[in-house]
């Protein structure tokens, strides 16, 4: 026998509370991201406020429901509800967007009398709150909130094409619905996640300020704390996505007016509003960024602008206004960019992005500050895997160290377009890249560390044990044999053991340190290793794991 059905207001206000939640978790992060259409960093605010403002609603049906039980508050009363406390507790571009995809998801809802809440009309729901999003916006930009609702949508209807449970008959067990209600968000979430990454390539605007749109983000968080309640679990992990402390451009300012200006007007009885549209001329010819969504009897209106008592008397003789909210843009782009400041001011001023094959390469190198780059077995990423690297790297200027000869051309090429400063160093080792990422000064410039590294380089020597991959031409050796080199030039050949010692002699000479890094399955272990070593010299021995190369070896 089934359990007994969830009350929709349960369960609603439960996947709200986790919404909020996640979302407030991640509130100064997203606010942090926030450069369009204006770098004035409110986004995580604007979206919280109106999320909460949807469940003081919940709460309120809640407390004023007497001794009706919570499931006869039907569905069309919640959302009817929620959708209207969205609209009036909307602020700002993002707030007001969101309080759009709410509604049009609403809309779906109610439009399904007696139909249980299951992934097919979940998937009709997100359609309906992307459409309802575009049509809320007079020039919608892609690479927004919009583009990634969209994309979410997508995602969920091609993962509803393909079958499953994607109906419930009315008396389905609770616990499934949530399990399938979740399972599909938990899609959406990672479609959400692909859309975010994908914002800058088509908005010039957060490609330029090395940022993600933040009310994308927002959107995806907040779905993520949903799934999260609705499994009475962690929410799915979603990545971080922080603004950089200071850019080599500066931040985006699409506007040339103050005052972000948000209110409510509402019809007085017998004279109902005009639609929307009409009112966007007027609003235009004072300011940007307007938004004027509702129906005849409530509308919210969003405008940037010098003169926010204009825009308020435009709506005086047509009904009731409320909520009025202004925001100093101004000051609120000098607090973001303060507030980055004194975040980064611990933030190196430089970094590195080095190119590894092997996990403890990779290990190696973050414990000397550095961020890896996996170039796979033949350490050969492209250009555009070197440039994400580089946006990847905490930091405003970037040292690439390419650790391979093949490398050294994508990664200039990624260094010419990258917005950062970065500098390419002329490595061509893993091994020696160790040793000249510890000249690394995290305050100075890339120029200055790219400087200080190449000098670093020129007093380390380097070698190689691998097996051969092909015969010898000359006849020296078999595929399979060892072969060494020392700086690039064959020196030995033949039994592992033999080509390793022949390195280790030529690189003492004159060395105080020698390390060796050793690959996947060397034929040596440690103690073999440490035996071959010279007199007059400090070993060091390291995994690496590396592929293909049995030793990587280093002098200094």
């Amino acid at each position: 026998m089934s359990a007994a059905p969830l009350p929709s207001l349960v369960r609603f206000r439960a996947a709200l509370r986790g919404a909020l939640a996640h979302l407030e978790s991640r509130r100064q992060e997203i606010n942090d991201l926030n450069v369009f259409p204006v770098a004035d960093g409110d986004t995580g605010d604007n979206m919280v406020l109106t999320l909460s403002a949807c469940l003081a609603e919940v709460d309120q049906l809640a407390r004023t429901a007497g001794d009706r039980p919570l499931d006869e508050i039907d569905r069309a009363e919640i959302v009817d509800s929620v959708a209207r406390a969205a609209l009036l507790g909307a602020r700002g571009n993002s707030g007001v967007i969101l309080s759009q995809l709410i509604r049009g998801a609403a809309e779906e809802l109610v439009s399904r009398p007696g139909e249980l809440i299951d992934p097919a009309l979940l998937g009709a729901a997100m359609a309906r709150a992307a459409q309802r999003g575009y049509a809320s916006v007079r020039q919608p930009a892609e690479g927004t909130i919009l583009t990634v609702v969209r994309d979410m949508g997508t995602a969920v209807a091609s993962e509803l094409a393909h079958g499953g449970d994607v109906r419930l008959a009315p008396d389905a067990d609770p616990a499934v619905q949530d399990r399938l209600i979740a399972d599909l968000l938990e899609k959406a979430v990672v479609a959400g996640e692909e859309s975010v990454r994908r914002g800058p390539e088509l908005l010039p605007t957060l490609r330029e300020a090395g940022v993600v749109d933040a009310g994308g983000y927002g959107v995806v968080v907040l779905l993520a704390g949903c799934v999260a309640a609705l499994r009475g679990d962690v929410a799915p992990e979603v990545e971080h996505h922080r603004a950089p402390a200071r850019t080599s451009r500066p931040e985006h300012d699409s506007t040339t007016f103050r005052y972000c200006t948000n209110f409510a007007v509402s019809a007085r009885p017998g004279r109902p509003l005009a639609d929307s549209a009409e009112y966007l001329g007027p609003l235009e010819a004072i300011g940007d960024s307007v938004l004027v969504v509702g129906d005849r009897a409530t509308l919210r209106v969003h405008v940037h602008t010098d003169d926010p008592r204009a825009a308020t008397e435009l709506f005086a003789d047509l009904g009731e206004l409320s909520r009025l909210d202004v925001a100093d843009m101004r000051t609120q782009v000098v607090e973001r960019e303060r507030r980055l400041a004194a975040d980064g001011a611990a933030r190196p001023r430089c970094g590195v992005l080095a190119v590894v094959s092997g996990p403890g390469i990779a290990a190696l190198y973050r414990s000397l500050g550095c961020e890896p780059l996996d170039g796979g077995p033949t350490l050969n990423p492209s250009t555009f895997d070197i440039l994400a690297g580089i946006h990847s790297v905490p930091a405003e200027q970037v040292v690439v160290l390419p650790n391979s000869a093949n490398v050294l051309m994508a990664a200039r090429a990624a260094a010419d377009l990258s917005d950062k400063a970065v500098v390419v160093v002329h490595c061509t080792e893993q091994q020696a890249g160790l040793s000249a990422a510890l000249a690394l000064e995290p305050r100075a410039t890339a120029a200055e560390n790219g400087a200080a590294m190449e000098r670093a380089l020129a007093a380390v020597r380097t070698g190689q044990v691998a097996p051969a991959a092909r015969a010898d031409a000359q006849g020296r050796f078999a595929v399979g044999d060892a072969v060494a080199y020392v700086d690039g030039e064959l020196v030995a050949w033949g039994a592992p053991r033999h080509a390793l010692e022949a390195v280790l002699g030529r690189l003492a000479a004159g060395a105080e340190l020698l390390t060796v890094i050793c690959g996947e399955e060397p034929p040596l272990d440690d103690e073999q290793i440490a035996a071959l070593a010279p007199d007059g010299v400090t070993l060091e021995l390291a995994q690496g794991g590396q592929p293909g190369r049995w030793w990587l070896l280093s002098a200094e």
